[in-house]
């Protein structure tokens, strides 16, 4: 695998998890104990591994900027079709998810992330006028996008 210049996964973070298992077993455990003290166990072991699954699923994205392009997930822009980047706020953020969205566009983020990076796409095949991807770190990732020493062919 080429080095990377930037790495990013999108974990759930610890808040969610103390909510989502707080919600989760404290509702099976109030239906379990009716039905009988075995039903709580076990409605509350295969809940938890559920919600365990689903948060553990929510961070499973990875951003990475490397010598072949941008990844988010299993998807790449290569550096060839990479357009301007821009660091947005959360403000600017919300904006372009919202009321300022071009329908066509690639989007990977999540609740919990509220600043994102845009990229530009200079290919007239793609669908996608440009990448919205949320990041805890915008000015970090921009900065690998448009670094003159990036891995990738220069632009």
């Amino acid at each position: 695998m080429p080095a990377s210049s930037y790495t990013e996964r999108l974990y759930a973070p610890w808040s969610y998890w103390v909510i989502a298992f707080g919600v989760g077993l404290s509702f099976v455990t109030a239906i379990g104990w009716y039905l009988g003290p075995w039903y709580a166990v076990g409605s509350a072991i295969l809940t938890a591994c559920g919600i365990a699954t689903v948060l553990l699923w929510v961070g499973s994205v990875r951003i990475r900027v490397d010598s072949r392009g941008l990844w988010v997930g299993r998807s790449l822009l290569e550096w060839e079709y990479l357009g301007p980047v821009t660091a947005l706020d959360a403000e600017s953020s919300r904006l372009r998810l919202g009321r300022d969205a071009d329908l066509r566009a690639f989007v990977v983020t999540r609740p919990f992330l509220l600043k994102a990076v845009e990229v530009g796409v200079r290919d007239a095949a793609d669908p996608h006028p440009y990448w919205l991807v949320g990041t805890r770190s915008p000015a970090g990732l921009a900065r690998a996008l448009t670094s003159p020493n990036r891995p990738g062919p220069a632009s």
